[in-house]
């Protein structure tokens, strides 16, 4: 679970950089801008959601940080531009 979470943290990561290069290129960015979000939203959710199975029964306790993790992150999914609205974005852009 470590090493799946440290790789999707380093692609997410280069997405949101790529997208950000191409608009201090000035180049269309909207597509890879919407990818970046959606992956990085679902992948932090998917990460936080291990690391409280890996925490057990003390990943629901508010002692530990990462219960609090897990709320941001599943707030990142449905708030600011829901996944749903990102992939719309995606497939206009991919359909052209």
């Amino acid at each position: 679970m470590l090493a799946d979470a440290a790789t999707e943290l380093q692609s997410a990561r280069l997405m949101v950089y790529y997208a950000a290069w191409l608009k201090s290129q000035g180049r269309a960015f909207t597509q890879q801008a919407a990818m970046a979000k959606l992956q990085a939203s679902e992948m932090a959710e998917r990460v936080c959601r291990n690391a409280i199975q890996i925490h057990g029964g003390y990943g629901y306790s508010r002692e530990f940080p990462v219960e609090r993790m897990y709320r941001d992150a599943r707030l990142m999914t449905i708030g600011e531009g829901t996944s749903e609205v990102q992939r719309m974005v995606i497939a206009r852009h991919v359909l052209g």
